[in-house]
């Protein structure tokens, strides 16, 4: 893509304006992201957020000057003599698999890239590109090696493009689940407790299990059973599984316990295979639908860890299908169909819907995969369902169907998937008998709907602003009596509501109604009722809504109606 060209092309630019300014620096790579791109510096001063207008200007400066873009080839012995002065350089020429290194050099500044770059930079728009910010970076993304300085820009082919990019995110960092997590007093991480780890508020809580309530019952009605596991199992299960081999670098340590080793566990998997081997299964037991709201641990290093959205415990709404091969097609339709649903209901109604195929290393035959991708391929066709290929992009043990919502914003982000799994079957040795009598090997397909519940509230929190909907929202009203007088009659409505299955708050605090109102307007709560003597006189309330603010005096009858 030729914007891709033009932002990298524009990270070279900002290399050469950084050196222009501070002169002793030391450079390390400087890839294109989406929307932008980014150049990592060794600097003996820190950046501030006042340096970014300051090398904007210089670039702007150097693309007006028409630079060239030029490469060449050359032996890694001459390109180690060119970046003699540039350890990071210095690295990445050592670590080369070709003989000959490519480098580009642009007016004053000189990178060993593989391009491609654009022939000049008369081919930037230099109106349509921002710095956004600094970050520190690990060197290769190591933390045990020497911390960087990053510089992150945005670049568009257009001003009007960076302009609405912008908007978006200046309307992101509104709706930031992180703020509104502490402005709605949801939930928070503690450094004693741990980094990655969730403390969920009274009002986080009640979220939470309002979703699970849901998910429970519609698993429940769609031909779901519950099952649970414990947090942690013998390090044998996880050798079993082989997760020690190929997740070792994801998994908290050990624990040892009467001289045996025990491991917290990243995944439900494993033990939902043990439920199965407990008892001999028949063809006509399936398909089993087990589901599980399991709380997992992985370790994410803590340059990574970003609110809800990536964590080191989090609950997946976990789910594996053991099925026939005839069985098979239906199974992942219906799961499909369900993860869409759901999706729905908590308000998202846009998405993309990727199919992702086999990876350079699996597990199973080539024949399995290519059967497993067309039973894929069938049910999204017979669906109607316009979806992409993600070439390779499926995991190793199988291929799966990834539904990517779009929130408010347009940004996709990762909640359902449905995956073939051929590893655990075969490592666990699961059987089921068939009609002849003999053993066959069932199909497993795993499947999680919203994902990680803490992301996916993350999610939900920046996708409705914070104003949850009416059934999710943890308060859904405040009863706010106008007087002392009037405390007794907001609490009978309170009780009324309560016992209508509403979550409420009465608001009987010795503060102003119009203070309690601005109080609801930042809680987002969905209804404020309140209550004077003319309410109290016709059995009624004055009703403020979140959206539209004052709406008038209704009968309770005719309000608890309209809510339900």
């Amino acid at each position: 893509m030729k914007i891709d060209t033009i932002r990298h092309s524009i990270s070279h630019i900002m290399a050469q304006a950084v050196k222009d300014i501070f002169r002793d620096v030391k450079f390390a790579i400087g890839p294109t992201i989406e929307n932008g791109f980014y150049y990592d510096f060794g600097l003996s001063q820190t950046l501030t957020p006042e340096d970014l207008p300051k090398i904007e200007k210089r670039m702007r400066e150097l693309i007006k000057q028409n630079i060239k873009f030029e490469k060449k080839l050359v032996s890694k012995t001459e390109a180690s003599k060119l970046f003699k002065n540039q350890p990071f350089k210095l690295e990445l020429i050592k670590d080369l698999k070709t003989k000959r290194a490519t480098i580009y050099k642009s007016g004053g500044f000189t990178d060993l890239c593989a391009g491609p770059h654009v022939k000049s930079s008369k081919e930037i728009n230099h109106e349509a590109f921002k710095l956004i910010k600094i970050a520190g970076a690990y060197w290769q993304g190591d933390e045990k090696n020497l911390m960087l300085q990053r510089i992150y820009g945005v670049a568009f082919e257009t001003r009007n493009e960076l302009d609405t990019y912008l908007k978006q995110i200046e309307e992101a960092e509104k709706r930031d689940h992180r703020v509104l997590g502490q402005r709605l007093d949801l939930f928070s991480i503690d450094e004693e407790v741990g980094p990655g780890l969730i403390l969920w508020h009274p009002k986080g809580a009640m979220l939470r299990q309002t979703i699970e309530d849901f998910w429970i019952k519609e698993h429940l009605a769609n031909g779901y059973e519950i099952i649970r596991s414990p947090h942690v199992g013998r390090i044998k299960l996880w050798q079993t599984s082989g997760h020690t081999n190929f997740y070792k670098e994801n998994m908290f340590g050990p624990m040892e316990v009467e001289g045996d080793k025990y491991l917290i566990k990243p995944m439900n998997c494993p033990f939902h295979m043990k439920i199965y081997k407990t008892q001999t299964r028949s063809y006509r037991d399936l398909p089993l639908r087990w589901a599980e709201l399991g709380t997992v641990y992985r370790y994410e290093r803590s340059g990574v860890l970003h609110g809800l959205v990536r964590v080191r415990g989090f609950t997946q709404d976990d789910a594996h299908i053991i099925c026939t091969p005839e069985q098979l097609s239906d199974e992942v339709m219906r799961a499909v169909k369900f993860g869409i649903k759901l999706l729905k209901d908590f308000g998202f109604k846009e998405y993309g819907i990727y199919l992702a195929t086999r990876p350079k290393d699996f597990v199973g035959t080539a024949k399995n995969w290519d059967k497993a991708i067309e039973t894929l391929k069938f049910v999204l066709n017979k669906l109607k369902l316009k979806y992409q290929i993600d070439e390779g992009g499926g995991v190793f043990y199988g291929p799966k169907i990834d539904i990517k919502i779009k929130d408010s914003l347009g940004r996709e982000w990762q909640c359902t998937t449905v995956q073939f799994d051929f590893n655990l079957p075969e490592r666990f040795d699961l059987v089921y008998i068939d009609d002849k009598g003999k053993k066959q090997r069932p199909y497993m397909v795993h499947r999680a709907l919203l994902g990680s519940l803490e992301r996916f509230v993350g999610v939900l929190l920046e996708h409705h602003a914070g104003a949850l909907p009416l059934w999710l929202s943890p308060v859904q009203i405040y009863v706010i009596p106008v007087g002392s007088r009037h405390e007794k009659y907001a609490h009978q409505i309170g009780n009324d509501l309560i016992e209508k299955g509403f979550r409420i708050k009465i608001k009987d605090e010795n503060e102003t109604v119009s203070k309690k109102i601005r109080e609801g307007e930042m809680q987002k709560i969905p209804y404020m009722l309140v209550v004077g003597d003319a309410e109290q006189k016709a059995k009624s309330v004055r009703v403020r809504t979140r959206e539209k603010g004052d709406i008038g005096m209704k009968k309770m009858d005719k309000f608890i109606k309209e809510l339900k």
